[in-house]
């Protein structure tokens, strides 16, 4: 199934280790929220800059994945922490200044893994991908919660938790990436756009 092993088992420490750096950096800074918030949309900036001002080839996918996530993680938090399912510590709002530049990171931070790893995958068919984006919408932001939650950045009052993250979490991280998933999908189809990851 994968063509190259070794490299993709360094894609996936690579994408490890990008969590674990941007969970300790929110964890320790938590009380700061407004910092937070400036570095994470200069990275944002510098995404865009990067993938979409810079180069010849724009893709202006990646822009409107990020807008969409950023968006509907908004609104899931907005319901979650007014309905008691989870709280933020240590920040004198509701919900922190970060959150929609995070969930926007989320998705380039997904969009970019998947679209190193397909390339290395033998049969690159719709189905594989599509397995592909579930099982890393499923794990990889779950491990940078354990570390945000552990670090005392919000915790969950839903049951059924597995490290502190309860199962239905799992389910509205796999749910947000594959709702985005699926309009990128139908935008890339319907416009004929050639994308390694939703097309």
């Amino acid at each position: 199934m994968i063509t190259n092993k070794k490299k993709f088992s360094k894609e996936i420490l690579k994408g490890i280790l990008k969590l674990f750096v941007a969970g300790v950096f929110i964890g320790i800074l938590k009380e700061y929220d407004f910092i937070i918030a400036i570095v994470l949309a200069i990275k944002i900036l510098h995404n865009i800059y990067k993938e979409i001002v810079q180069p010849t080839n724009k893709n202006w996918l990646l822009l409107a994945g990020m807008l969409l996530t950023g968006f509907g993680g908004i609104v899931g938090e907005t319901w979650g922490v007014t309905k008691g399912y989870w709280e933020y510590h240590k920040v004198i709002r509701q919900l922190p200044l970060w959150l929609p530049f995070a969930w926007m990171l989320a998705f380039h931070y997904l969009y970019k893994l998947e679209r190193n790893l397909i390339p290395l995958l033998t049969h690159k068919t719709q189905k594989n991908k599509v397995v592909l984006a579930i099982i890393l919408a499923l794990l990889l932001p779950a491990f940078g919660e354990v570390i945000t939650i552990y670090l005392g950045v919000w915790t969950y009052y839903w049951p059924y938790q597995i490290l502190g993250i309860p199962i239905y979490a799992f389910v509205c991280l796999v749910f947000v990436h594959m709702f985005v998933y699926t309009i990128l999908h139908f935008v890339c189809k319907k416009y004929k756009i050639d994308d390694v990851v939703f097309n």
